[in-house]
């Protein structure tokens, strides 16, 4: 497990997170994490069981999105010798394998109805039936849970209970994106190359202080998961400018049509057109001064926190392709008027 200020970084939001997390380490009570795909939610959980009165016993991870709902039922409970077909020997579930320990159920809007009703009883009063026993078990347990969805949304669409969100949702934790803590980029990016260098042996210099740059500045979609990826990349092929996948590139002026009544969408051709050639301009500044985004923002003469921004803008990659084609401007969609 990475060092706590690897955990949680330097940054506000994951220091109010930090001051949290410490209230409630002593305690068993439920807790809920929610956050976008790679956010770390997991390692949280981990954590977080690794530091409790509970550490002695079992973390179990359920991942509830990738079993079906009706394996997952028996996957959680167990079962019983001749339940159903194939029942050759009774099985516990990960329910008694958590005994004394966390079960930390991930994803846990994706659990079916009917066994959000059998979960909802294992957290009211610990107890619990293996598929085909009439015999009532108990569980002395922390649930964990956490999600990438707004369990409120789901709620209302009638695909979670609300019994069941308030049970869970008794400590709530929201991890924030990595956009919104890109102070901890920097440490996260030396931490993952130093692990990285140790496993495949190699001495891939650090990263310098433009590349902490480059790197603070994307848009990290896939959060501290795709930072992960893209250092791992970085330590085997030796270049940041090469540890982004390389799509061909193209203009972001696709073809328009005539509208319905008989017009030309001249202004929108034109506000692309223009976007287009900016961006064209702030890359060829961009290669001329080897991606010194600095030196450039001086030659364009625009603010160096502009450049960053057109740089997003635009979508532009260190190896001079477009990432994506351009953020539409307001009224850019296709309607055939103008």
């Amino acid at each position: 497990m990475p060092p706590e200020e690897i955990i949680f970084g330097r940054s506000g939001a994951m220091n109010s997170i930090w001051q949290k997390v410490l209230k409630v380490l002593g305690t068993d009570v439920p807790i809920l994490i929610q956050g976008e795909n790679g956010t770390g939610k997991g390692l949280l959980a981990q954590y977080i069981h690794s530091r409790s009165a509970m550490s002695s016993g079992a973390f179990v991870k359920v991942n509830c999105a990738a079993i079906p709902g009706a394996l997952l039922e028996s996957e959680l409970f167990g079962y019983e010798k001749g339940s159903f077909t194939d029942a050759n020997a009774s099985k516990p579930g990960y329910v008694e394998m958590a005994h004394r320990g966390t079960l930390f159920l991930d994803e846990i809007a994706d659990l079916d109805l009917s066994l959000q009703a059998k979960v909802l009883q294992l957290l009211q009063d610990g107890h619990f039936s293996r598929i085909g026993d009439k015999q009532e078990r108990r569980a002395e347990i922390r649930v964990i849970c956490a999600t990438n969805r707004d369990l409120r949304t789901e709620i209302e669409a009638g695909r979670f209970r609300h019994d069941l969100f308030y049970r869970i949702n008794v400590i709530s934790i929201n991890l924030p994106s990595l956009r919104e803590r890109r102070d901890d980029v920097a440490p996260l990016a030396r931490y993952f190359l130093g692990q990285l260098n140790a496993r495949f042996e190699r001495n891939t210099p650090a990263f310098s202080e433009e590349s902490i740059d480059n790197l603070a500045s994307r848009d990290w979609r896939g959060n501290i998961r795709e930072l992960e990826n893209v250092v791992a990349r970085y330590a085997i092929l030796g270049s940041l400018e090469t540890a982004e996948p390389e799509l061909p590139r193209r203009s972001s002026i696709a073809p328009y049509g005539v509208g319905l009544d008989g017009s030309i969408p001249l202004k929108r051709i034109a506000k692309q057109a223009v976007r287009e050639m900016e961006g064209n301009l702030i890359l060829s500044a961009l290669r001329e001064n080897k991606w010194n985004r600095r030196k450039a923002a001086l030659a364009l003469n625009i603010s160096y926190r502009a450049l960053i921004y057109k740089i997003r803008e635009a979508g532009l990659s260190p190896k001079g392709n477009r990432k994506r084609p351009p953020a539409e401007l307001p009224g850019d969609r296709a309607t055939g008027m103008d």
